[in-house]
């Protein structure tokens, strides 16, 4: 949510899609719905896949929710999703315009079902911006980050695309955090948006600080907007990157060619590795202030 109503300030958002990843479609479905709702934007929402290429479909209720939106009273739902899918009409967005900017929060499963129908996507789009993978440690099994451990073959048909692709990983979002501080001074912006940023970030917070015994925790989608958005916050640098489908122990690796030496493969990914803590909560704190 907190990607969408920065992307609806700082970017022209042409619409939004949902898919299986913290928790089940037919909830973050309804919490997309509901960000376009709480920001006032009119854009498309469409329904995307309702579990992974291959495999079952696994949630993060510890961290977000058993709905995805812990914390927050939710206000009545008074927005419909578009009939058009998600796959189709992400298809559609690209055929239409050549400046499409696709961030992608959660599991690839959309976009890679989107890819590979038709491959030349990569080619239309401008960039994928992903949320997503991990160079050093996961935080969903000692190597995987949980988007790409969600789903490691869709991941891999993006990674593997062509397309030009942008990652941040947790080596990178977790330089861009929220504590409880951060939180007051969201909520003293005093809008309808910036109260329920408020609430999901305490809730947020909170989930952090049972789990990890820290009250702090990082703000890992909104990155992904802001390398779009506000790409002078960041340093990055050019790496191949692949995705281990089927290792017992490294399933959803994000495995990043660092080698400087012998035939490293093509770089493939522009990969974050810095982002300005202060110019990226300022950013955020913007977007939320603005809106209504």
């Amino acid at each position: 949510m907190l990607a969408i109503f920065l992307a609806a300030h700082a970017a022209e958002l042409v619409g939004v899609s949902a898919v299986s990843g913290n928790a089940p479609l037919r909830y973050t479905l309804r919490n997309a719905l509901l960000a376009c709702q709480l920001a006032q934007v009119n854009v498309p929402v469409h329904a995307g896949a309702a579990k992974p290429l291959t495999r079952p479909a696994k949630h993060a209720a510890h961290i977000h929710g058993a709905d995805g939106l812990g914390g927050p009273e939710l206000p009545e739902l008074r927005r419909q999703a578009d009939a058009k899918p998600a796959v189709r009409a992400l298809l559609d967005a690209a055929e239409a315009r050549d400046d499409l900017n696709l961030v992608a929060v959660g599991p690839l499963t959309n976009v890679g079902l989107a890819l590979a129908l038709e491959p030349d996507l990569a080619t239309r789009l401008k960039s994928i911006s992903v949320m997503g993978g991990a160079t050093t440690v996961g935080n969903v099994t000692a190597t995987a980050e949980f988007n790409i451990w969600a789903d490691p073959e869709a991941a891999a048909i993006v990674f593997s695309s062509g397309a030009n692709v942008i990652m941040a990983d947790l080596d990178l979002t977790h330089q861009f955090l929220i504590d409880r501080k951060r939180v007051g001074e969201v909520r003293a912006l005093g809008g309808t948006v910036a109260r329920f940023a408020a609430d999901l970030l305490g809730f947020f917070v909170d989930a952090y600080e049972q789990t990890y015994a820290e009250a702090i925790g990082p703000l890992h989608d909104p990155c992904s907007v802001l390398a779009v958005t506000h790409p002078h916050l960041f340093e990055s640098v050019s790496r191949h990157v692949a995705v281990e489908q089927y290792g017992e122990l490294t399933r959803g690796m994000t495995v990043v060619d660092g080698r400087t030496g012998g035939m490293p493969k093509a770089p493939n990914t522009q990969v974050l590795t810095r982002i300005d803590d202060a110019g990226a909560f300022a950013a955020l704190v913007e977007a939320l202030g603005a809106l209504p």
